[in-house]
């Protein structure tokens, strides 16, 4: 058995080993410029993307605040801990690193939680994309809201479904008790995090915790669930009940250093792993720890090729008078594609057949995507194409870009034929969702315009489960957009006023509620992204799906439990 294990990984390794190359390729070049036609459209698209990227900034100056100054003071002078940024500057290679659902967490209807007090990503650590769960103490003293649950579970999420270790920057304060019918029972609320430790750990999915604050009640088992454990002395504790609990039930005083510091736990409990002075020597000993993982990583001359791959012709600035005020503002979605794959080539997929969804085959840092991107309302021949594409890509293994831009209404049924043509439509709008819905391959989807009604489940919405899903800010995700609902509400003749009054009301929700920063602030998406940053943030995603490939041990003979 040994000499067959040994045999094995020496054919792995001479074959990962060898420099491959992908087939070449000579795809048609999209040279789509902007034309004098086009003017009035582009300009007053431009005009509504400064807008909302004036509100982007606003958003982000927002969550750098975190918690505000006097919390900041209290937890860099009082409590001596680095602030959450800081503490990623030295676990991570870098600072070039994907920030998850940013603006999670603001104008909830229990108030603004930056960042739904924890910040979620994934960056590098010794080459190896890694996905980071960071508590921000700053905010509400590191107490977890609905919000900060949701945006962990996600976390957790992306690391599962892409294969990626894990690293937990534990400074939680627990639970927000009066919201705890939120956070406790159901299914997805806090014990699922503890749920997916296991499952992970299982999956041979890496994970490693850092205590750099307080682990109380429930945030005290996600570092002993984690496969290693580091804490720092003095501002490191964990305990189900901290000092006061003690105290309330015995009388007894303790202190938190010796009721669940650093020294307790790695000498005595041996709760934890490894035990640091101070907070950058823990992440000396986390980056050591991930280098121990059993991944062999392609070629630096490789990875160099990818990210110097040929540029589109045109400049990336232009996506921000592409991207639709409306519906009725968009531009043909070539334009769009053309501005965000390698030298503006396309290889398009029944180009003269079903042409309100464009299909076809396109590279983004050298990797090979198929892409789908809503060019029209999704008619029956488009519905039937992009089911076809979808098996074809899942058929050859190459992840799926979804460009969404969806029709605001179906078409209305006046008449017996509109209602067989309405009949195929759904049959065939079915079809494509049950192709998308059982492809294997990764799938990326990015609202550039619309995002409403069935049509977004056949374009990969979040209900369809996309490996990563943003959002352009200039995006609307709803049932309809504004101006459209009246379609939806049932006719009726004798309360007209009341229908009138009814429609005015929900339009005006609707202005509020189908914005990209209303949807990220509840976690519908993992995070608004600007236009001309796209193409950067899916040359990262394609890498960090890819990364999994590298994992020379992926299959589990038998459960071992880490810590007894």
């Amino acid at each position: 058995f040994l000499q067959s294990s040994l045999l094995l990984l020496s054919c792995l390794l001479s074959g990962t080993g060898r420099k491959r190359r992908a087939l070449p390729s000579a795809f048609p070049v999209l040279d789509l410029p902007l034309l004098p036609i086009h003017k009035h459209i582009y300009e007053a698209n431009l005009r509504n993307s400064n807008a909302w990227c004036k509100k982007y900034t606003e958003f982000s100056e927002k969550v750098m605040e975190g918690g505000g100054e006097r919390a900041i003071a209290r937890h860099t002078q009082r409590n001596r801990k680095l602030l959450v940024r800081d503490r990623l500057r030295l676990l991570l290679d870098d600072e070039d690193f994907l920030e998850l659902s940013p603006f999670a967490g603001l104008g909830l209807p229990y108030g603004d939680i930056p960042s739904a007090g924890t910040m979620t990503g994934i960056g590098r650590i010794n080459g190896l994309w890694c996905v980071f769960v960071a508590s921000d103490a700053t905010v509400k003293g590191g107490t977890s809201y609905p919000i900060t649950v949701k945006k962990n579970l996600r976390a957790q999420e992306i690391a599962i479904k892409n294969r990626l270790p894990c690293v937990y920057l534990v400074d939680s304060g627990g639970a927000f008790l009066p919201l705890q019918s939120e956070i406790f029972p159901d299914k997805n609320h806090g014990g699922r995090t503890f749920y997916n430790e296991a499952i992970m750990s299982a999956m041979k999915i890496p994970q490693v915790a850092v205590v750099c604050g307080s682990c109380t009640a429930g945030g005290a088992y996600i570092p002993t669930m984690a496969e290693e454990a580091v804490m720092v002395h003095r501002i490191g504790t964990i305990f189900l009940g901290g000092p006061p609990l003690v105290k309330a039930a015995t009388g007894e005083e303790v202190t938190p250093e010796d009721l669940g510091g650093a020294r307790l736990h790695a000498e005595v409990s041996g709760c934890v792993d490894h035990f640091a002075w101070e907070e950058k020597e823990a992440f000396d000993y986390t980056r050591n720890i991930i280098s121990t993982l059993n991944f062999l990583l392609p070629e630096e001359e490789e990875e160099t090729k990818k990210r110097n791959a040929e540029e589109p012709l045109h400049s990336l600035e232009e996506l921000l008078g592409l991207a639709p005020k409306s519906y009725n503002y968009s531009l043909d979605v070539k334009m769009v594609v053309s501005r965000l794959v390698d030298g503006s080539r396309f290889l398009e997929f029944k180009a003269r057949y079903g042409t309100s969804l464009v299909t076809g085959f396109a590279k983004i840092h050298g990797h090979l995507v198929g892409i789908l991107a809503n060019d029209g309302q999704l008619s029956y021949e488009a519905a039937l194409k992009g089911s076809h594409f979808v098996q074809l890509c899942n058929q050859r293994d190459v992840p799926l870009l979804f460009l969404q831009n969806t029709a605001p209404t179906a078409a209305l049924t006046l008449s017996t034929k509109q209602a067989e043509m309405n009949s195929n439509h759904l049959k065939a709008q079915g079809s494509m969702m049950s192709a998308v819905a059982s492809a294997s391959v990764p799938k990326i989807t990015v609202v550039i315009g619309g995002c409403h009604g069935a049509d977004s489940y056949a374009m990969c919405g979040r209900a369809f489960d996309p490996n990563f899903l943003f959002l352009w800010p200039n995006a609307k995700v709803s049932i309809a957009p504004p101006g459209h609902i009246g379609s939806l509400l049932p006719l009726n003749g004798e309360q007209e006023e009341e229908q009138k009054k009814q429609e005015e009301e929900l339009n005006r929700r609707l202005v509020e509620e189908s914005s990209a920063f209303f949807s990220s602030s509840r976690m519908w998406d993992d995070g608004v992204i600007l236009p001309q940053n796209t193409r950067k943030v899916l040359r990262d995603v394609l890498d960090i799906i890819k990364q999994q490939r590298y994992q020379l041990s992926t299959e589990t003979l038998q459960s071992i439990p880490l810590r007894m």
